[in-house]
Protein backbone atom coordinates (compact mmCIF):
# COMPACT_ATOMS: atom_id res chain seq x y z
CA UNK A 1 0.00 0.00 0.00
CA UNK A 2 1.36 3.75 -0.97
CA UNK A 3 1.90 6.18 1.35
CA UNK A 4 -0.75 8.37 0.74
CA UNK A 5 0.43 11.58 -0.25
CA UNK A 6 1.14 13.42 -3.40
CA UNK A 7 4.91 12.67 -2.91
CA UNK A 8 6.57 9.16 -4.35
CA UNK A 9 8.29 8.13 -1.72
CA UNK A 10 12.80 7.38 -2.34
CA UNK A 11 14.45 4.06 -1.42
CA UNK A 12 17.82 6.08 -0.15
CA UNK A 13 18.21 9.28 0.33
CA UNK A 14 21.48 10.94 0.30
CA UNK A 15 22.70 14.64 1.20
CA UNK A 16 25.60 16.62 1.44
CA UNK A 17 25.85 20.23 3.01
CA UNK A 18 27.75 22.29 0.12
CA UNK A 19 27.48 25.58 1.58
CA UNK A 20 26.63 26.81 5.06
CA UNK A 21 28.11 29.42 7.47
CA UNK A 22 29.97 27.48 9.71
CA UNK A 23 32.59 23.82 9.23
CA UNK A 24 32.08 21.63 11.78
CA UNK A 25 34.74 18.67 12.14
CA UNK A 26 34.95 17.46 15.73
CA UNK A 27 31.74 17.15 17.16
CA UNK A 28 30.55 13.95 17.29
CA UNK A 29 27.38 12.53 15.20
CA UNK A 30 24.87 10.09 14.50
CA UNK A 31 25.19 7.01 12.23
CA UNK A 32 24.94 8.31 8.58
CA UNK A 33 26.22 11.30 9.24
CA UNK A 34 29.90 11.96 7.97
CA UNK A 35 32.30 14.75 8.44
CA UNK A 36 34.43 16.32 5.40
CA UNK A 37 37.67 15.14 6.93
CA UNK A 38 36.99 11.31 6.90
CA UNK A 39 35.52 11.91 3.39
CA UNK A 40 38.83 13.03 2.14
CA UNK A 41 40.66 10.78 4.57
CA UNK A 42 39.67 7.89 3.25
CA UNK A 43 39.36 8.67 -0.58
CA UNK A 44 41.23 6.75 -3.15
CA UNK A 45 43.09 9.37 -4.44
CA UNK A 46 43.81 10.96 -1.12
CA UNK A 47 47.46 12.64 -1.12
CA UNK A 48 50.03 10.79 0.51
CA UNK A 49 52.94 12.55 2.32
CA UNK A 50 56.13 11.26 0.93
CA UNK A 51 57.84 11.27 4.43
CA UNK A 52 55.32 9.97 6.52
CA UNK A 53 53.69 8.17 4.38
CA UNK A 54 50.32 8.84 5.61
CA UNK A 55 47.54 10.67 4.28
CA UNK A 56 47.68 14.41 4.35
CA UNK A 57 44.87 17.37 5.52
CA UNK A 58 45.31 18.60 2.36
CA UNK A 59 43.57 21.84 3.82
CA UNK A 60 44.30 24.39 0.98
CA UNK A 61 41.99 22.08 -0.83
CA UNK A 62 38.98 21.61 1.88
CA UNK A 63 35.50 23.50 1.98
CA UNK A 64 35.40 26.82 3.07
CA UNK A 65 31.95 28.31 4.68
CA UNK A 66 30.45 31.19 3.49
CA UNK A 67 26.86 33.24 4.56
CA UNK A 68 24.78 30.84 2.25
CA UNK A 69 23.16 27.36 1.98
CA UNK A 70 23.79 24.85 -1.21
CA UNK A 71 22.29 21.51 -0.39
CA UNK A 72 22.69 18.37 -3.03
CA UNK A 73 20.28 16.04 -2.41
CA UNK A 74 20.34 12.54 -4.27
CA UNK A 75 17.13 10.49 -4.36
CA UNK A 76 17.00 6.85 -5.17
CA UNK A 77 14.05 5.47 -6.37
CA UNK A 78 14.49 1.95 -7.78
CA UNK A 79 17.42 1.89 -10.08
CA UNK A 80 17.01 5.57 -10.80
CA UNK A 81 19.47 7.92 -9.13
CA UNK A 82 18.63 11.32 -9.35
CA UNK A 83 20.76 14.51 -8.65
CA UNK A 84 19.07 18.22 -7.18
CA UNK A 85 21.11 21.38 -6.64
CA UNK A 86 19.00 22.98 -3.46
CA UNK A 87 20.05 26.49 -3.37
CA UNK A 88 23.74 27.39 -4.57
CA UNK A 89 25.57 29.74 -1.85
CA UNK A 90 26.16 33.62 -1.75
CA UNK A 91 28.57 34.08 -4.49
CA UNK A 92 30.46 31.91 -6.93
CA UNK A 93 34.08 31.56 -5.01
CA UNK A 94 32.45 29.23 -2.71
CA UNK A 95 30.67 27.04 -3.91
CA UNK A 96 32.74 26.17 -6.60
CA UNK A 97 36.24 25.94 -4.07
CA UNK A 98 33.43 23.09 -2.29
CA UNK A 99 32.36 21.22 -5.58
CA UNK A 100 35.64 20.91 -6.02
CA UNK A 101 36.69 20.14 -2.31
CA UNK A 102 34.16 17.30 -2.17
CA UNK A 103 34.48 16.22 -6.00
CA UNK A 104 31.07 16.50 -6.94
CA UNK A 105 29.85 15.51 -9.99
CA UNK A 106 27.68 17.83 -12.21
CA UNK A 107 27.47 16.07 -14.95
CA UNK A 108 24.57 14.05 -13.27
CA UNK A 109 22.46 16.86 -12.03
CA UNK A 110 18.82 16.82 -13.31
CA UNK A 111 18.01 19.82 -11.43
CA UNK A 112 18.29 23.48 -9.43
CA UNK A 113 15.51 24.31 -6.73
CA UNK A 114 16.38 28.07 -5.83
CA UNK A 115 14.57 28.60 -2.40
CA UNK A 116 14.14 32.27 -2.54
CA UNK A 117 15.45 35.46 -4.38
CA UNK A 118 17.64 36.17 -1.80
CA UNK A 119 21.95 36.51 -3.04
CA UNK A 120 23.09 34.21 -0.56
CA UNK A 121 21.20 31.57 -2.05
CA UNK A 122 21.25 32.41 -5.96
CA UNK A 123 24.86 33.58 -5.98
CA UNK A 124 26.20 30.84 -7.12
CA UNK A 125 24.09 29.50 -9.93
CA UNK A 126 25.80 30.83 -12.72
CA UNK A 127 29.22 29.61 -11.51
CA UNK A 128 27.57 25.97 -11.11
CA UNK A 129 25.95 25.95 -14.60
CA UNK A 130 29.43 27.14 -15.78
CA UNK A 131 31.53 24.04 -13.93
CA UNK A 132 28.72 21.82 -15.07
CA UNK A 133 29.48 22.98 -18.79
CA UNK A 134 33.45 22.24 -18.24
CA UNK A 135 32.48 19.14 -16.76
CA UNK A 136 29.87 17.87 -19.31
CA UNK A 137 33.04 18.90 -22.30
CA UNK A 138 35.86 16.79 -20.51
CA UNK A 139 33.75 13.49 -20.00
CA UNK A 140 33.99 11.20 -22.67
CA UNK A 141 30.59 9.30 -20.61
CA UNK A 142 28.49 12.47 -21.42
CA UNK A 143 27.28 12.49 -24.68
CA UNK A 144 27.11 15.81 -26.68
CA UNK A 145 24.21 16.77 -29.52
CA UNK A 146 25.04 16.31 -32.98
CA UNK A 147 25.34 20.53 -33.12
CA UNK A 148 27.56 20.03 -30.10
CA UNK A 149 25.20 21.61 -27.58
CA UNK A 150 25.01 20.90 -24.23
CA UNK A 151 21.64 19.36 -22.69
CA UNK A 152 19.92 21.94 -20.90
CA UNK A 153 19.34 21.26 -17.06
CA UNK A 154 16.10 22.91 -15.45
CA UNK A 155 16.39 25.81 -13.15
CA UNK A 156 13.28 25.82 -10.98
CA UNK A 157 12.28 29.53 -9.73
CA UNK A 158 9.67 31.28 -8.44
CA UNK A 159 8.58 33.93 -10.89
CA UNK A 160 8.68 36.99 -9.02
CA UNK A 161 12.56 37.58 -9.43
CA UNK A 162 13.00 41.50 -7.34
CA UNK A 163 14.93 43.95 -8.84
CA UNK A 164 16.89 44.58 -5.87
CA UNK A 165 16.57 43.14 -2.48
CA UNK A 166 17.51 45.25 0.60
CA UNK A 167 17.81 45.72 4.43
CA UNK A 168 16.73 48.64 6.65
CA UNK A 169 16.98 49.16 10.05
CA UNK A 170 13.56 49.10 12.34
CA UNK A 171 11.61 50.68 13.34
CA UNK A 172 12.03 53.65 11.28
CA UNK A 173 12.29 51.05 8.17
CA UNK A 174 15.51 53.44 6.85
CA UNK A 175 17.21 51.59 3.74
CA UNK A 176 20.87 50.79 4.59
CA UNK A 177 22.25 48.78 1.95
CA UNK A 178 21.15 46.38 -0.68
CA UNK A 179 22.13 43.03 -2.21
CA UNK A 180 23.91 42.25 -5.14
CA UNK A 181 21.55 41.43 -7.79
CA UNK A 182 20.20 38.07 -8.56
CA UNK A 183 21.08 36.04 -11.95
CA UNK A 184 18.62 37.21 -14.22
CA UNK A 185 16.39 34.39 -16.45
CA UNK A 186 18.43 35.73 -19.77
CA UNK A 187 21.92 34.79 -18.10
CA UNK A 188 20.79 31.20 -16.76
CA UNK A 189 19.53 30.43 -20.17
CA UNK A 190 22.84 31.81 -21.62
CA UNK A 191 24.50 29.38 -19.69
CA UNK A 192 22.56 26.19 -20.43
CA UNK A 193 19.98 26.53 -17.88
CA UNK A 194 16.60 25.73 -18.67
CA UNK A 195 14.36 28.27 -16.55
CA UNK A 196 11.10 26.27 -15.07
CA UNK A 197 9.16 29.16 -13.38
CA UNK A 198 6.65 27.58 -10.85
CA UNK A 199 4.71 29.02 -7.22
CA UNK A 200 2.70 25.99 -6.86
CA UNK A 201 4.09 23.05 -4.87
CA UNK A 202 5.18 20.35 -7.27
CA UNK A 203 7.36 17.02 -7.51
CA UNK A 204 10.22 17.42 -9.59
CA UNK A 205 10.77 15.37 -12.58
CA UNK A 206 13.71 14.41 -14.65
CA UNK A 207 13.82 15.21 -18.82
CA UNK A 208 12.22 11.83 -19.05
CA UNK A 209 9.12 12.48 -17.16
CA UNK A 210 10.19 10.43 -13.88
CA UNK A 211 9.33 12.02 -10.91
CA UNK A 212 12.55 12.34 -8.55
CA UNK A 213 11.08 12.33 -5.18
CA UNK A 214 11.73 16.08 -3.99
CA UNK A 215 8.65 18.22 -3.46
CA UNK A 216 9.28 22.09 -3.81
CA UNK A 217 6.36 23.65 -2.06
CA UNK A 218 4.71 26.83 -3.22
CA UNK A 219 4.07 29.88 -0.98
CA UNK A 220 3.78 28.96 2.88
CA UNK A 221 0.67 30.09 4.65
CA UNK A 222 1.09 31.94 7.50
CA UNK A 223 -0.84 30.56 10.20
CA UNK A 224 0.76 31.21 13.84
CA UNK A 225 0.87 34.64 15.51
CA UNK A 226 4.59 34.61 16.73
CA UNK A 227 6.46 33.92 13.36
CA UNK A 228 7.12 37.27 12.17
CA UNK A 229 9.03 37.12 8.75
CA UNK A 230 12.28 39.34 8.33
CA UNK A 231 11.74 42.88 9.69
CA UNK A 232 13.90 45.56 7.82
CA UNK A 233 13.42 43.14 4.46
CA UNK A 234 13.16 45.54 1.68
CA UNK A 235 12.21 45.23 -2.27
CA UNK A 236 13.01 47.59 -4.90
CA UNK A 237 9.68 47.34 -6.76
CA UNK A 238 8.05 48.93 -9.79
CA UNK A 239 4.23 50.08 -9.58
CA UNK A 240 1.58 49.92 -11.65
CA UNK A 241 2.95 53.38 -12.87
CA UNK A 242 6.22 52.30 -13.75
CA UNK A 243 7.45 54.10 -10.40
CA UNK A 244 10.05 52.25 -8.64
CA UNK A 245 11.23 52.57 -5.33
CA UNK A 246 11.83 50.53 -1.88
CA UNK A 247 8.68 48.81 -0.22
CA UNK A 248 8.72 46.84 3.10
CA UNK A 249 8.36 42.76 2.03
CA UNK A 250 9.42 41.63 5.56
CA UNK A 251 6.60 38.01 4.37
CA UNK A 252 9.18 37.35 1.81
CA UNK A 253 6.22 35.51 -0.59
CA UNK A 254 8.62 33.86 -3.21
CA UNK A 255 10.51 31.63 -0.68
CA UNK A 256 9.78 27.83 -0.99
CA UNK A 257 10.90 24.81 0.92
CA UNK A 258 11.41 21.01 -0.55
CA UNK A 259 10.72 17.55 1.16
CA UNK A 260 11.64 14.21 0.38
CA UNK A 261 9.91 11.17 2.04
CA UNK A 262 12.52 8.43 2.98
CA UNK A 263 10.22 4.85 2.99
CA UNK A 264 10.49 3.46 6.40
CA UNK A 265 11.79 7.10 8.02
CA UNK A 266 8.98 9.79 6.62
CA UNK A 267 9.69 13.52 5.26
CA UNK A 268 13.01 14.85 5.42
CA UNK A 269 12.50 18.75 5.11
CA UNK A 270 15.08 21.17 3.27
CA UNK A 271 14.35 24.92 4.41
CA UNK A 272 16.21 27.31 3.22
CA UNK A 273 15.92 30.24 5.52
CA UNK A 274 12.18 29.78 6.81
CA UNK A 275 11.60 33.36 6.80
CA UNK A 276 7.90 32.23 6.67
CA UNK A 277 8.57 30.91 10.16
CA UNK A 278 9.41 26.98 10.37
CA UNK A 279 6.44 26.14 12.15
CA UNK A 280 4.12 27.55 9.38
CA UNK A 281 6.26 24.97 7.39
CA UNK A 282 5.40 22.33 9.48
CA UNK A 283 1.84 23.53 9.47
CA UNK A 284 2.08 22.70 5.35
CA UNK A 285 3.02 19.60 5.81
CA UNK A 286 0.49 17.88 7.84
CA UNK A 287 -1.91 16.94 4.94
CA UNK A 288 1.00 14.53 3.69
CA UNK A 289 -0.10 12.42 6.79
CA UNK A 290 3.74 11.08 7.11
CA UNK A 291 5.99 11.12 10.09
CA UNK A 292 8.41 13.73 10.44
CA UNK A 293 11.67 12.58 10.31
CA UNK A 294 14.28 15.45 9.49
CA UNK A 295 14.60 18.95 9.42
CA UNK A 296 17.45 20.30 7.65
CA UNK A 297 18.64 24.01 7.02
CA UNK A 298 18.06 27.93 8.35
CA UNK A 299 15.78 28.39 10.62
CA UNK A 300 16.52 32.54 11.12
CA UNK A 301 16.40 32.87 14.55
CA UNK A 302 18.99 35.51 14.96
CA UNK A 303 18.92 37.64 16.28
CA UNK A 304 17.16 35.66 19.41
CA UNK A 305 16.03 39.84 20.65
CA UNK A 306 13.63 40.48 17.45
CA UNK A 307 12.61 36.17 16.18
CA UNK A 308 10.86 34.22 17.92
CA UNK A 309 13.41 31.54 19.23
CA UNK A 310 11.96 30.54 22.30
CA UNK A 311 8.19 30.11 20.84
CA UNK A 312 9.93 28.04 18.11
CA UNK A 313 12.14 25.56 20.11
CA UNK A 314 8.77 25.33 22.38
CA UNK A 315 7.21 24.37 19.18
CA UNK A 316 9.26 21.65 17.47
CA UNK A 317 10.51 20.33 21.19
CA UNK A 318 6.86 19.88 22.20
CA UNK A 319 3.80 20.65 20.19
CA UNK A 320 5.36 18.45 16.99
CA UNK A 321 4.19 14.82 18.10
CA UNK A 322 6.41 12.72 17.87
CA UNK A 323 8.98 15.59 17.85
CA UNK A 324 11.08 15.05 14.49
CA UNK A 325 14.07 12.43 14.86
CA UNK A 326 16.74 14.71 13.59
CA UNK A 327 16.82 18.81 13.46
CA UNK A 328 20.09 20.23 11.84
CA UNK A 329 20.20 24.10 11.96
CA UNK A 330 22.12 25.51 9.53
CA UNK A 331 23.14 28.92 7.79
CA UNK A 332 21.03 31.65 9.56
CA UNK A 333 19.42 30.07 12.69
CA UNK A 334 21.79 31.35 14.63
CA UNK A 335 24.44 30.27 17.62
CA UNK A 336 21.74 31.31 20.43
CA UNK A 337 19.26 29.09 18.73
CA UNK A 338 21.53 26.29 18.13
CA UNK A 339 21.76 25.98 21.57
CA UNK A 340 18.78 26.60 22.83
CA UNK A 341 17.16 23.72 20.46
CA UNK A 342 20.24 21.31 21.67
CA UNK A 343 19.44 22.30 25.36
CA UNK A 344 15.75 21.26 24.94
CA UNK A 345 16.15 18.15 22.22
CA UNK A 346 19.47 16.58 23.12
CA UNK A 347 21.20 14.66 20.93
CA UNK A 348 18.41 15.06 18.09
CA UNK A 349 19.81 18.11 16.86
CA UNK A 350 22.92 17.61 15.29
CA UNK A 351 25.66 19.80 14.78
CA UNK A 352 25.97 20.48 11.25
CA UNK A 353 27.73 22.33 8.40
CA UNK A 354 29.69 22.77 5.52
CA UNK A 355 31.31 19.22 3.88
CA UNK A 356 28.93 16.86 5.96
CA UNK A 357 27.22 13.81 3.86
CA UNK A 358 24.22 12.12 5.13
CA UNK A 359 22.66 9.41 3.98
CA UNK A 360 19.40 7.89 4.71
CA UNK A 361 18.73 4.27 3.38
CA UNK A 362 14.54 3.53 3.49
CA UNK A 363 13.49 0.20 5.02
CA UNK A 364 10.12 -2.37 4.05
CA UNK A 365 8.64 -1.04 7.01
CA UNK A 366 7.02 1.98 5.03
CA UNK A 367 3.38 0.38 4.93
CA UNK A 368 3.53 0.00 9.00
CA UNK A 369 4.31 3.12 9.68
CA UNK A 370 1.90 4.70 7.41
CA UNK A 371 -0.91 2.61 8.27
CA UNK A 372 -0.15 2.46 12.31
CA UNK A 373 1.35 5.29 13.21
CA UNK A 374 -0.07 7.37 10.73
CA UNK A 375 1.64 11.06 10.11
CA UNK A 376 3.18 13.71 12.59
CA UNK A 377 0.61 15.95 14.38
CA UNK A 378 0.59 18.92 16.31
CA UNK A 379 -0.58 19.68 19.62
CA UNK A 380 -1.27 22.79 21.58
Amino acid sequence: MSPPLDLTPVDKLEFLILVDNFVEWLSALPPGFTQELPQHILSKDVPIDPLTKLPIVDLDNYCCGAHGLSILIRTTIGDRIHTVLFDSGPEPHSVERNIKSMKVDLTTLDGIVLSHWHRDHSGGILRILEMREKQIRQSRSVPLSNSGEIDRVQVDLHPDRPIRRGISRPPEYIPICTLPPDPTFQEITDRHGQVQLNDQPHEMVDKLGNRMGVRVSGEIKRVTDFEVGLPGALTWMRDENGEEGWFNDHLIKDERYAVVDVKGHGLVVFSACSHAGICNVLHSLLPLNRPLHAIVGGLHLAPIQSQPAKETVQFISESVRPPPNYVLPLHCTGLEARAMLREKMGESVVPCGTGINVVRSGTDEDDEISDEKGGFRIVS
